[in-house]
């Protein structure tokens, strides 16, 4: 996998298993996932720092119940990115917090971007300000009803 700087880098058995094991509990101590890997510390810390250097690892988030949010807003965004624009569009989507997740596709449609938002009001501005972006062609945005 190459690096923002463009050098690949392999990846082995423990950093995958660090991936899973961050994966299950993203706040998980150092020594803990050192324990259950059979490492030391100084290794998984050593990992910990390739693995967000080299973009492996985008950072650590909080699971949380599906019903924690139940008062939010989701949707799911389809975008259609005029000519070679995607990074420029994908830099600019990354500014917007509302936007939980981001995908490359195939098909018709370049993007796909899940929202999370408050209320309608704020769901309505973040729909405006992703079609205001330069290069953003085409959208098309399905609010998330239930899990199922």
């Amino acid at each position: 996998m190459p690096d923002r700087h463009g050098a690949k880098h392999i990846f082995d058995d423990h950093d995958r298993l660090l991936i899973s094991l961050l994966r299950k509990d993203g706040r998980a101590p150092v020594s803990k996932l050192a324990q259950i890997m059979g490492v030391s510390r100084g290794t998984v810390q050593n990992r910990l720092d390739r693995l967000l250097e080299t973009g492996a690892l985008l950072g650590f988030t909080a699971r949380v119940r599906e019903d924690y949010e139940a008062d939010q807003i989701r949707a799911v965004m389809m975008i259609e990115v005029m000519g070679r624009n995607t990074s420029q569009v994908i830099r600019k989507l990354r500014g917007l917090s509302e936007l939980t997740a981001m995908h490359t596709t195939s098909g018709k449609w370049d993007l796909v971007v899940e929202i999370v938002v408050a209320n309608l009001q704020d769901f309505d501005r973040v729909l405006r300000e992703v079609r205001l972006i330069d290069g953003v062609m085409n959208s098309e945005t399905s609010i998330l009803l239930s899990s199922i």
